[in-house]
Parts: structure tokens; sequence; C-alpha cells
């Protein structure tokens, strides 16, 4: 980069209004790095001629091999547009999905968003998935149509064709935007409908009656992308080459004279020009007229290719003339046709000239946030902007105002944290020697060379060592320092590795108010800190003086050291940063995991987490070769995590590191940086580990042949028994799959029943996690009489629009009355399965907490209560086929008979009154024994009493069975198991959306890769005008790997797949199925060992968390005869 330009970056810097932060966001191999290169190439970083072939923001080796961007990087760019002077922060980022996480990282400290779309290919999934994470994140999107040479050159469209392909692509963008503005626009009428409802007598009673008539008076025409507006450019990046409308508006203004406003309207569309009467009317096809676009712009370029294809050297020449440009002799006599192309064009058309000034026009500066993204990103969990405390409310004016004054808070997003190499840090670069230092190198030289010179003739002067010494602390000696250092560092290793070995993180950034300081001391917001807590932490408030505050969870305080100019590969030293820029900021990896909010005060609220499209799901358990090395890879693991937005490091029961990824090719990256980077050391990566999940289904009405159930002739009488070996003895099963269990103590009966919720209920109890949690909180601080007012009318409305969901899914007479009965959800407290309590003795619901008018007996039910919840959520999170979690089960319990405990109890308390007589006289055990019912959990009669028991040792509760609360925990989560085993019991498999892009010819080769490994074809449609197909299909995660390489490799890389989690759903086959019927033998024969592909999954997680597996170790063999025996 040319130097003198630093200076001029930092004076662009401070004009707000002039600043651009724009993200490119497309498709896998739509064409953004390519244009990245030529916007880049506008300002001499790299060669115009290199611009496509270089991929320079691509700076990863893997990113060059496999020709994917697999991180988002950001650069600077400046821009003139007659006076004005812009500085675009241009964010790279990439298109494969498994890299989603990186869109989001990018999108966040963006306020405009480029979308290129493939000419060819047109809207494909990601582009829908990126457009959509662009509009929840309230961000303004800009539309580049890209590759159009593919429509002259492949498909060899005629100009009309291409008009009328290009109008197509156009509407389907346009019908996605309707589609996110419809659902946005029917959300908040529905918001405000309700508020209505909760307050009728607000004033704003009438507007929200005629809002509500909604999307018809909605303006949403600006949203929309057309030529027209100005916020659609035509490319072909890798030519160099791309338009707007205007551009071509003006020329022809002033050949026809016609008005260019006029023709800003008319040149996209179906319009004409009469040039005899100089005037534009309306397309009449009859008449075969053209359209202006088609006529005036497309035939042009048509002629250009052709000619220049054709090398067709007059024309050309003709061409070059005529457009008024220079063509270097080079480019005219160098034989490939595309060098020409690109020269031609890049100066008739120069894409970045397009693109820029577009993104100038059309895209807001910081200055322009709206109000709305405010309120948002302060908003985080489900807090609503009300609820904030005033001085964070506050705040929304430093946002919108993004001011620079002393006075101004300092607010500051991280959305990532990267890791560099070292020698990429502008203080351990090499820079460029002055004249007198190289003057200063000369002599040094010349006077060693004496030196050798006298040392060989015998004398030894001791001036010049003495000269060295002080030429090394001379401020001109920097770099000769360096050299010497480096070969005194080759013998002595160890020492200095320790400092070396730090991978240096910084932190991708952007300030949303005030200036960021080099030197300045501001507060680290993690995700979870909340305003509230400082405010119940520090007495004084937001008014505490700041330098020493008592702890906060969630807050640290630090300090922030360098401050860095993105450049793409190159980083530039910065002393401070003016609001509304990019930037990397050195030194925060012990204070930021992921993403964090940096500002002055504690009053600022963590902004809301982003939302990433890929779910982490492919895991793999990693360990080192050789295990001495395990130090290392712990290391390595914390540091792979910090620089990954979407990976995840677990450590399992067993022992075992696990690295939850998004897909093979994340997974692949995340492994080559663990060896190469972050570890350094030889790893050894298991299979991976497919997650699955049990169930119960209704009892199946056919057999595995078709034949109806019960109407068949039972022959299998052994196979019959193997059934029932699952329950032990001493646990009764009554009709209906009711498990009736005793502790081992005898005093305590549960009798729990399992039944299959309905996929709608399952579903709906995913969606809302967030809102059970919330819900599991207020319970929570119920019990500990905590101050409930806390919670925001938003919440509750939230709870019980969630309560009314499951209500109307779960009618009938089996579900009466269950919705308000359900206990607690599991696992975890918030998963997908429920339980229900409706033993007539304790009556308790998630919804109200513990019911208030509880009988003298129920204070110790309450307590028991937590065992039984407890031993719900250990059945819950691993279930009895594979130890794997539990989903869509909810578990009833019928009868709880605690009646020989109760008298149990009696006894001891007699036995323990009597006792407290003797010693202490009577005050303690009364007041006890008569105390009021209505205490929290923790207060009860019970505790005081187990504590006492447990500490005499007497009562025959703790003695040889250990804690009461213990044994019912056990019970109760055999019982739960013991209930799903009487009960159709199934497998769930987690299922991909696979969307694959293929020719026609080789449409059947990627249909025998589907059903090779499972997959199901739900649609197939093809592309208007092009003869792609896209299918759509479901494929098991468990066939996934090697799926991506052997599609390519089966269509010779004319098909490549995208897959992104869905879903869970059930496998139909029985893990346990067994033929039982004359007709399932004759079908399946005696042994039945055709493959099940549920048992095959049930035995392989078997073995791998090594629980036993029943399986023949030898199917066939052969008794050995020994020659000795055959005599």
């Amino acid at each position: 980069m040319v130097l003198n330009s630093l200076d001029k970056m930092i004076q662009l810097q401070k004009n707000t209004a002039n600043i651009r932060n724009i993200c490119v966001l497309a498709h896998v191999d739509h064409g953004k790095t390519t244009l990245a290169d030529c916007l880049i190439s506008s300002n001499g970083i790299i060669s115009s001629r290199l611009a496509g072939k270089l991929r320079y923001m691509d700076s990863r080796e893997d990113e060059q091999v496999r020709g994917i961007t697999m991180k988002s990087s950001a650069i600077s760019l400046h821009y003139a547009k007659g006076e004005e002077e812009y500085l675009i922060n241009l964010i790279d980022s990439p298109g494969h999905v498994d890299f989603s996480s990186e869109v989001s990282t990018a999108i966040r400290i963006c306020d405009g968003c480029i979308i290129v779309v493939d000419a060819v290919e047109g809207v494909c999934p990601q582009t829908q998935a990126v457009l959509r994470q662009a509009w929840l994140e309230n961000i303004r999107p800009v539309l580049v149509i890209n590759k159009i040479d593919r429509l002259i050159v492949e498909l060899k469209f005629t100009p009309q064709e291409a008009y009328s392909h290009l109008k197509n692509i156009l509407e389907q963008i346009n019908a996605l935007t309707g589609t996110l503005f419809t659902s946005k626009v029917l959300e908040e009428r529905a918001e405000r409908e309700t508020e209505s409802q909760v307050n009728p007598n607000s004033e704003q009673g009438e507007q929200v009656y005629d809002w509500s008539t909604g999307l018809e008076d909605t303006d949403d025409s600006h949203l929309y992308f057309s030529p027209d507006q100005g916020n659609v450019v035509f490319t072909s990046a890798i030519d160099g080459w791309g338009f707007g409308i205007e551009h071509f508006a003006k020329i022809y203004s002033q050949k026809t004279g016609i008005k260019k406003e006029v023709l800003l309207k008319t040149l996209w569309g179906d319009y004409y020009i009469n040039m005899k009467a100089k005037k534009i009317m309306k397309v009449d096809q009859a008449k075969g007229k053209k359209p202006l676009f088609v006529q005036l712009i497309l035939e042009n370029i048509w002629s250009l290719y052709d000619a220049v294809l054709k090398k067709d050297k007059e024309k050309i020449d003709k061409i070059v003339t005529s457009l008024g440009l220079k063509i270097g002799a080079r480019e005219a006599r160098h034989s490939d046709p595309k060098v020409q192309i690109n020269a031609i064009c890049s100066q008739w058309l120069p894409i970045s000239q397009a693109v820029l000034a577009m993104v100038c026009q059309k895209l807001p500066s910081p200055l322009d946030i709206t109000a709305e993204r405010v309120e948002k990103l302060m908003c985080a969990g489900s807090q609503t902007f009300d609820s904030l405390p005033p001085e964070t409310q506050a705040l929304k004016a430093a946002f919108m105002k993004c001011g620079s004054e002393d006075t101004a808070p300092v607010i500051i997003f991280v959305s990532k944290m990267f890791a560099v190499d070292a020698k990429a840090l502008p203080q351990n670069k090499q820079r460029p020697l002055t004249q007198e230092e190289i003057a200063e190198r000369h002599e040094h030289a010349r006077r060693r060379h004496a030196e050798k010179l006298a040392a060989a003739q015998g004398q030894a002067p001791l001036e010049p060592t003495q000269d060295r010494s002080d030429l090394e602390t001379s401020p001109q000696g920097e770099e000769l320092k360096g050299d010497e250092q480096e070969v005194e560092s080759e013998t002595p290793k160890p020492v200095p590795q320790e400092g070396n070995d730090r991978e240096p993180f910084i932190a991708f950034a952007r300030v949303f108010s005030g200036v960021a300081r080099r030197g300045k001391k501001i507060f680290v917001l993690g995700p979870k800190y909340s305003p509230l807590e400082f405010l119940q932490r520090v007495p004084l408030g937001f008014s505490a003086p700041l330098d020493d505050l008592p702890p906060v969870p969630h807050m640290a305080c630090c300090t922030l050291e360098n401050l860095y100019l993105l450049m793409g590969r190159e980083l530039e030293d910065l002393e401070k940063v003016p609001p509304g820029n990019v930037l990397g900021i050195g030194g925060l990896q012990d204070f930021v995991l992921k993403s964090a909010t940096l500002s002055t005060l504690p009053s600022c609220p963590p902004f809301i987490p982003l939302n990433f499209e890929a779910t982490p799901i492919v895991r793999v358990a990693v360990e080192p070769k050789h295990p001495s090395e395990m130090p290392q890879l712990v290391r390595g693991m914390k540091l792979l995590n910090q620089a990954d937005p979407c990976v995840q490091i677990l450590i399992q029961e067993t022992g075992e590191h696990v690295l939850v990824t998004a897909g093979e090719v994340h997974l692949q990256r995340c492994l080559d940086d663990l060896k190469e980077r972050f570890a350094k050391i030889q790893i050894s990566v298991s299979e991976p580990i497919i997650p699955f999940r049990e169930t119960i289904t209704k009892p199946p009405k056919v057999d595995m042949v078709n034949e109806e159930i019960g109407k068949q002739q039972k022959v299998a009488v052994i196979h019959q028994t193997k059934e029932d070996h699952r329950i032990p003895e001493g646990i009764q099963v009554y009709s209906g799959g009711l498990i009736t269990m005793t502790t081992p103590n005898k005093l305590a009966t549960l009798s729990v029943r399992a039944m299959p919720l309905p996929e709608e209920v399952t579903q709906i109890l995913e969606e809302n996690s967030d809102v059970i949690r919330s819900m599991e909180q207020l319970i929570s601080s119920l019990n500990e009489d905590k101050n409930t007012q806390m919670i925001h009318q938003k919440t509750q409305e939230k709870i019980w629009e969630f309560k009314g969901k499951l209500e109307q899914h779960l009618t009938g007479r089996k579900w009466r009355n269950t919705v308000d009965q359900i206990w607690s959800f599991g696992p975890r407290k918030c998963g997908p399965n429920i339980l229900v309590n409706k033993s007539k003795d304790f009556q308790n619901s998630v919804w109200t907490g513990p019911d208030g008018k509880a009988s003298k007996e129920a204070s110790r039910y309450r307590d028991l209560g937590n065992s039984i919840v407890s031993g719900f959520q250990l059945a819950t999170l691993s279930g009895p086929m594979c130890e794997e979690p539990l989903m869509g089960v909810c578990f009833v319990l019928e009868k709880w008979d605690l009646s020989k405990f109760e008298d149990q109890t009696a006894s001891d308390k007699q036995n323990q009154e009597q006792s407290d007589l003797v010693k202490e006289g009577q005050g303690e055990g009364e007041t006890c024994s008569g105390r009021d019912e209505h205490q929290d959990l923790q207060g009860g009669c019970s505790e005081p009493f187990e504590k006492r028991t447990s500490q005499k040792g007497e009562s025959s509760l703790t003695d040889c069975y250990g804690p009461f609360s213990g044994q019912l925990i056990a019970t109760m989560k055999e019982a739960c198991r013991y209930a799903l085993q009487v009960k159709p019991q199934r497998l769930m498999a987690a299922m991909y959306t696979c969307d694959i892009m293929a020719t026609s010819d080789v449409l059947g080769r990627v249909y025998a890769v589907l059903s090779k490994r499972e997959g199901r074809v739900l649609q197939e449609e093809m592309k208007e005008g092009t003869d792609m197909f896209i299918i759509k299909a479901v494929l098991p995660v468990a066939e996934s790997f090697g799926f991506a390489d052997e599609i390519r490799k089966r269509t010779s890389g004319l098909a490549s797949p995208q897959l992104i989690f869905s879903h869970w759903e059930i496998i139909p086959s029985d893990p346990f199925w067994v033929p039982t019927t004359e007709e399932e033998y004759l079908h399946f024969g005696e042994k039945a060992d055709s493959e099940n592909q549920a048992r095959k999954y049930m035995n392989a997680v078997r073995k791998r968390k090594g629980l036993y597996v029943e399986e023949k170790i030898v199917e066939h063999a052969e008794k050995q005869r020994t020659l000795s025996k055959n005599k």
C-alpha cells in the first residue's frame, strides 16, 4: 500500500458523514472476493491485471487452495467523487454455509451490504440466508448482478433473452424481500393489537386500529431492488466492468437530447425509443421493438464481446476509437480474448466506479443509524427497551449522534476475535531504511571489514567493539539489533520461546460512539452482563466512582493497548479512532472470549448476541498422538475456541475433548488450525460423533409385512419372551404402560407412565426454550423470595402465549388439564420433554410455582418434589437405548404414595421431641412443628428434620440406603426408564436439508448418491432459462460424511451440495424388532438379519460409549480339522 495514504485514511476517518461500512454477501462462488479485488485495485493496492486472480482478501493458504473464503476480513478504501471524498470500510465475507457465523460477525458492524448474485445461477439458498440475516440486523442492501459475461459466452443468450433473464432474477430477489417485509409488518401489527388489548383505554387505541390495515398503507417501495432506483449494478468482475443505469443515461441524454431524468426512469422496463419523433413509448411487442435496455446497453456490450471473440480486428479498433479509449500494444496483440475484453471494458465501464458510486449514494453513513436498530441492539434476551434503567435508555441518543466530543461515552462492539501472525503486527514489521541509516550501515560494514583485516595481521584493536556496542543502543541501529538477536537466539531457544509462543489476537470491532484512544481505560461487558445487576451490586448506582468498584459479574476493566487500521492482509498502527469506524484492537485476548461490548460507562447494556444461521452439529473427539502433549492440546483448543465464532469446545464426562463444528469443511479448517497454529502438535481425531435422540411412538397398527397386528398366527414364542426381559422383577407393569416402583427402603411408591408428545408440541418446546428458561428463573426467584417486579410485561405475555400454544395442540380426552399440571421441562430444565404431575396429594405447576394453599403434609411433599424433578431430569438426559437425550416424551406421575414415610417421620419426630425436651426445654421443637406452611422450599420443617436425622444416624432413612431424597431421585429415574421401555421405542436422527444444483445430464448420478445414503428427495425444479436443476432433499447427518466429495466425484464437479442442519426425524424401524409371525418369517427368514438402520446406529453409539452390545462375534464358522484326526 502507498505509505502516505495512511495519513489520508486518518483524515477521512474523522468525517463520519462520509464513512460507509459495508460487507459483501452472497452464495458461495458468486464472485464476492473477485468483486472485492476489483474495488481494491481501484486504490492501487493491487494491480488491476491481477484483480480476480489474486483474491487478495483470502489471506489463508487453505482459502487459496479451496478457492472459497473462510473468514470475514476488512479493508479500508478511499473513493473520491467530485469534491466529496469517502472512506469505505469493505468487509469480504464467506458464502459457504459452514462459515455463515462469519457473515453474522461482519453484518453486525456494518450499516449496509452489497448482495452479489450470479447472473446464471440466480437466487440460491445462501442468497436467501444472507438477505434474511441482513434484514434481521436492519442493514440496507444494494444489489450487484455479477457474471453477466457468462450469459454471453456460456449460455449464448441474445440480448433480449438476457434482459428477460435478468428481469426474472430481480423478480425473485424482490419476492424474497417482499416476504421478509410482510412478515415484519404482520408481526408489528400483532404486537400492537396485543398492546391495545392489554390497555384498551390508551390514547393510541384508534391509531392501532388504523394501522392494522397494515400492508396496503405501509410504504415498501424503497426496499425493492430496481435499476431505475439506482440500487442495482450489472457487472462482470472477472472482466473488470460494471455499470448502473445512470452512466448510460448521461451518455444518451447528450446524444439524443432526451432529458436524463426521463432516461433514468425508462432505461429499465418495457420502453422503446422512436428515433424519428425522439420520444420514448411503452413497448409493443407485436411491432418487434426492443426495450431501451436491450437496444442502448446490452447490444453494445454483446457486439463488443462478439468482435473480440471472433478476433475481428477492424471492428475492435472501430469500437475502441469511437469510445475514445487507449489500449496498450501488449493487450491488443494478446492471444487471449479475455485480456482484450478486460482492457477495453475496464476503461469504458470501470466496475469500481459503478459499485462505489452506488454504495456512497444509496447506503447510509454511521450517522443514519435508525432508532429501531439501536433499540434492537441494546435489548438482549427477552428485555424490552422500556424495561432498561433510565441511564441506559439515555445512551440511545449517544448512538444516534455518533459524537466524537470528549464527553461522548465510548461504545465499541467486538464482533469476533481473530488470530494474526506475530510478524504481521506493525511493531514487528521491518520498516524501510532512511538515507542516513543506509549510510550508517555502509560505514559499519566498512569498519567491520577493516577490523577483519587488522585481526588477520595479528592486531586486535579495542575501539571498534566499543563502537559496536554504542551502535546497538543507538536508535538508528534498530534493524541491526534485531538481526543480531536472531543469530543469538538460535542456540538458547527455550527462554525467548515462552514469550513468542502466544498467538496474538486482534478484536474485530467498530466504534459506535465516542473516540477510541490508545491507553484509555474501558469496561469490558460480557454477553451476560446486566446494568440492573450493576445497580444491585453497587449502592451508589451509576454515579459511583469508577476507579474502585466492587466486582460485578461479567464486567472487567482493561486498557486499550493497540489500535489498528485493518487493511486486508496488513495492519497499520493508529493512535485514536473516531466514531463510526471499523478497527482492530490488540491486547484484549485475556478479557474477551468471542464477542463483547466495550464501554466507558457501566450503564451500557451488552449488545444483543449475534444470530448464527448454522447450528454446530458435527462433533469429533481429539487427543494428542503423544499423551505428554496434552497441555498443548488444551491450550490450543482454548485459542481455537476464541478464534472461531461458531466452534464449541466441550470436555465430556468420559474426559474426551470434543470439538463441535458447523460442517465438514469447517471441521477440516478447525483441525488444520489446531495442528498448525494453536497447538502445534500431532493430533488423532475420532470418527465423527453423531448425535441421536430417543423417543417413543404410538403402537403400530401393522407389522413389518403390512399385515394388521393381532390377526396373524403367532409362531415365534422364543422371540416374544425376549421383549419382557427388559423389566426386572419387583416392578409392577399395569395396562397402558403404568410402572409402579418403590424406593429401596420401601417407604415411598411412585407410579409413572410415558406418552409420546404430538410432533407440533415438541416443535413448540424447542422453539420456546428461551421462554422456558425465563420461566425457570422466575420460579427460582419466587422460591428465594426475591423481588419479582423485575419480570416485565412482555415476558409475561410471551409465557402466556407459549401456554396458549401448548393448550391449542394438547387437546382430547387423554391430554385434559395436562398443560396446567406441567411440573418441569427436561433435560436441563428447558428441553423438549415434559413431566406432568397428576398425583392427588400434591399439586405443583411450572406456571404458578408451588401451590400456596398447601396442607400440613404437603410442605414435606414440596421438599421431596425437587428430588422427583431431578430424577426426571436425569432420565431425560440419557435414555435406555443408548444413553442419548430424550425428545418428545411426556412422563406422567400418576401416584405418589408417601404414607409409610409419614408414619416413619411421625415416630421419629416423637423421639426427637423427647430428646429435645431433655436437652433444651420445649421451645424449639414446638415452633418447628407448628411452623407456617407458606415458607419456601429451603425453609420448611423437613430440612432441619433431615439435618437432625443425619446428625443422629438413628433413623432407618439414612442408615443403609443413603439419604431419602437420593433414593427418590434414583427411583424416579429408573421408573421413567422402565416406563419408556414398555412402549415402542424409536431413535431420532439429526437431518440436514440438502440443496443441490446440478445439470440435467448428471441428475441420475445425484439421485444414486442420495439413495445410497438414505436421502429423500423433497422437490426438484428447473431454473428457468438454464439447464440447471435445483434438488431439495433431506439427508441424515450420520450419512453425510464425505457426501459432498462423493457427489462432486460422481458428477465430475457439475453438482455441489449445501448442507444445513434442519430438524430431528424419527427412524421408522424398531431397533429391537425380531420376526414373530409366520408371514414375517417367510419374508425375512429365520435370522431376519437384513439391515436394520436403527439397530445399526444404536449399536454404533453403544460401542462408542462402552455399553453392552448384543451381537454374535462369530456368525458362521467351521470346526478346524487337524491332520492327525483325519487319519
